[in-house]
């Protein structure tokens, strides 16, 4: 049976984490304790000429610089690795094996790129280097692409073909797939490799799975101490070497990997927590890139139920090569549910006709400045709409609901209080038991051009521009403030913005409600920024 052996990647792929700034003394103090555990091979980082020289960061744009950060460390037994994402570090960066701190590189491709970059490979492998061939999201290859990477890869020869679960969507079914095809056709002389990610949890019981293949060529798999990685992390090296060391006959020192947990990675983790969550679980479930679950989430106008119908529409070589525009499209398909609402709007049109109305906004002025609401109300007895809260301080007579997210979090509110008031929502929002009491189209509200397209205040303002309203009160739309911890009387309401973006989305609340003024008589009850 062709021997197992171990490669430390914290150093690299940790670095996703901390934009590779590990500092200079953890660089020196996780490679000695790596190099004293007795890992077979450590990667020190990515090589990438996009990126000037930092003495503290694991990501250097030359071979030169691996030996300025780590030149004099004794690597004892251990061969030190680079990693190249394929097109980031031209060859004129890289000297020769023979002058440099490196013994083998790795490269990181995706399967539309293996053509070239195994050509790369093969001018990497002339330079004297062990060369890697990092196949990124193995998951993506049918057994038509597997065949051609093989046969490329047959011509190069490099030391080891690795698969990468990138997104993490491997189970033991499918690693034993993939691993038979290379097994089988590749040369024999070829290591075989497998780098693990932790979305399903699968992490360790694949890396498991591959170590328990009987094969006569040698196996290389990937770890990191204590699982540091990007997305779900990775499989915990400790823990990988620990089943070698009770399974195989190993001698690696666990204890270098404890202390390295506890003195070198642990801060790291405090700082950017990594390892299973539902995020990459949506993520994983859906066999699509991360970035596709962050822009659906970064909404916040999605139920986790929403936001996993949307990735269930992802579809082919998209699902995994992240494009913004694409999902957009599916978002806005999704939140423009087609609805008659003739019906509704004529009810409203007749309830709402000649009445004052008073619109109540989650800011915390809605609590600061109560005086000022119940003085209006006093004053104008108007029609009470609550938009996507509710709050115990006010009797409301419409809740207006846009969002599934905040319908979600108000459940408990709506089984309690279902006869106080009716409820008016926009046709994105599925009832959990039977229908709403009016629903308007939500395509018909919504802003196109806005920073945040389905803004509550401006959907429902802009319905009641249409419906012959005298006069409109404002209270609780505050705006929003950068700084401080509450913006709203939920916190978990709360939306986190940049500078520049809470500018943006005040000027431009500022903006509509002036181009309304011709249409809508507004007054601001409460302080605003929007004023």
């Amino acid at each position: 049976m062709g021997d197992i052996k171990l490669l430390d990647c914290t150093l690299r792929d940790g670095g996703y984490l901390n934009d590779w700034n590990f500092g200079h003394d953890n660089l020196v103090s996780i490679f000695e304790r790596v190099v004293d555990a007795n890992v077979e091979f450590i990667e020190i980082g990515f090589l990438d000429d996009r990126r000037k020289f930092d003495i503290n960061r694991s990501i250097m744009p030359d071979t030169d610089c691996v030996e300025r950060i780590y030149g004099g460390l004794d690597r004892k037994n251990t061969q030190v690795v680079g990693m190249i994402d394929y097109g980031t570090c031209a060859l004129s960066n890289i000297k020769p094996c023979k002058d440099s701190f490196l013994d083998c590189i790795r490269v990181i491709f995706k399967k539309h790129l293996r053509k070239e970059a195994l050509e790369y490979c093969s001018k990497l492998k002339g330079l004297g280097y062990k060369v890697f061939a990092q196949l990124v999201a193995v998951t993506s290859y049918d057994d038509e692409e597997m065949m051609d990477l093989i046969r490329l890869a047959n011509d190069v020869k490099p030391y080891a073909v690795s698969m990468v679960d990138t997104y993490g969507l491997m189970h033991q079914n499918n690693l034993q797939h993939y691993f038979d095809l290379l097994n089988a056709h590749l040369s024999p002389e070829i290591c075989l490799g497998y780098h693990a990610h932790n979305n399903f949890q699968m992490g360790y019981a694949n890396c498991i799975t591959m170590m328990s293949q009987k094969v006569e060529r040698p196996l290389l798999v990937d770890g990191t101490i204590y699982g540091m990685g990007k997305s779900a992390g990775n499989a915990p090296i400790e823990l990988i070497a620990m089943y070698l060391n009770d399974n195989f006959g190993k001698h690696y020192q666990i204890s270098q990997f404890l202390e390295a947990v506890d003195s070198n990675v642990m801060n790291f983790h405090a700082a950017t927590p990594w390892g299973y969550s539902l995020f990459y679980y949506l993520a994983a479930s859906n066999d699509c890139h991360p970035n596709y679950v962050s822009y659906l989430v970064n909404k916040r106008t999605l139920s986790v139920k929403s936001v996993n119908e949307i990735l269930g529409k992802l579809e082919g070589e998209k699902k995994l090569l992240y494009d913004k525009s694409y999902v957009e499209r599916l978002y806005m398909n999704y939140q423009a549910i087609d609805v008659d609402d003739t019906k509704a709007v004529n009810m409203l049109t007749d309830t709402f006709h000649d009445r004052d109305i008073l619109l109540l906004g989650p800011g915390t002025s809605v609590r600061h400045e109560k005086g000022k609401i119940d003085h209006y109300i006093k004053t104008h007895d108007p029609l009470v709409i609550s938009i996507n809260f509710v709050d115990d301080a006010f009797k409301i007579d419409y809740l207006f609901l846009t969002n599934s997210k905040r319908y979600v979090q108000l459940a408990t509110t709506l089984s309690q209080k279902q006869n106080d008031f009716k409820i008016i929502a926009t046709s994105n929002l599925t009832k959990t038991n039977g229908a709403f009491e009016y629903t308007l189209k939500y395509s018909s509200l919504i802003d196109d051009e806005a920073e945040i397209i389905d803004n509550p205040l401006f959907m429902l303002l802009k319905a009641l521009s249409r419906w012959q309203i005298p006069h409109v009160g404002l209270a609780g739309f505050d705006g929003y403030r950068n700084g401080l911890k509450e913006n709203y009387i939920n916190p978990n309401m709360e939306y986190h913005f940049d500078e520049e973006q809470t500018a943006a989305i005040n000027q431009h609340a500022r903006e509509v409600l002036h181009g309304m003024e011709n249409t809508l008589d507004i007054e601001f009850v409460t302080t605003s920024l929007y004023e």
